[in-house]
């Protein structure tokens, strides 16, 4: 195991993670917002499992890293570690996009049209593909491959139940 490039990688983690808190600083903002606007939250049981999830993605890179012995390897790291600065970009960008309305909770104000521009004009749910790339390069960018399965496939049945909470919301709104 290279110490180096382990410690770099645990940066990298870290940075993850403060990104994180960033968001998580922007929705408690925009869910005042949006509840101030008659907003209403649902879908709230799995809420608590995606926050153990995320932070269960974050935590797990860095044992597996540390505690595995896993080493970089730049032939699939450096790619990954693009997509990872990529999947950042665009959560940025959906972020951006729905501006108020933008939230890690699923919370819709009546009255308000659905968003269809941004990167909403070419996935329904692009905000979800950013996290699919960086649960599964993230790990990668340093070799952690458990990592990588583990919340690639609990994420897939995050989603299912995410995505249909979501629509079942904003269809309800337009209804």
């Amino acid at each position: 195991m290279d110490r180096v490039s382990t410690v770099w990688f645990t940066v990298l983690v870290g940075l993850v993670g403060l990104e994180r808190l960033a968001e998580l600083l922007v929705a408690k903002r925009n869910l005042a917002w949006s509840v101030a606007r008659g907003g209403r939250e649902s879908g709230m049981s799995h809420y608590p499992f995606m926050v153990v999830l995320h932070t269960g993605l974050l935590v797990g890179c860095v044992l597996e890293v540390w505690l595995g012995g896993r080493s970089f390897l730049p032939a699939i790291g450096w790619p990954m570690l693009a997509l990872v600065v990529a999947a950042q970009a665009l959560r940025w960008w959906c972020i951006a996009t729905l501006g108020r309305q933008w939230n890690t909770r699923v919370v819709v104000v009546p009255g308000l049209p659905r968003v269809v521009g941004g990167p909403y004009r070419i996935f329904a749910h692009p905000n979800y593909v950013a996290v699919v790339i960086e649960g599964l390069a993230l790990p990668l960018v340093h070799d952690a491959w458990i990592t990588a399965i583990a919340f690639t496939v609990l994420n897939a049945g995050l989603l299912t139940v995410r995505i249909r909470a979501e629509n079942s919301a904003l269809a309800a709104a337009c209804a």
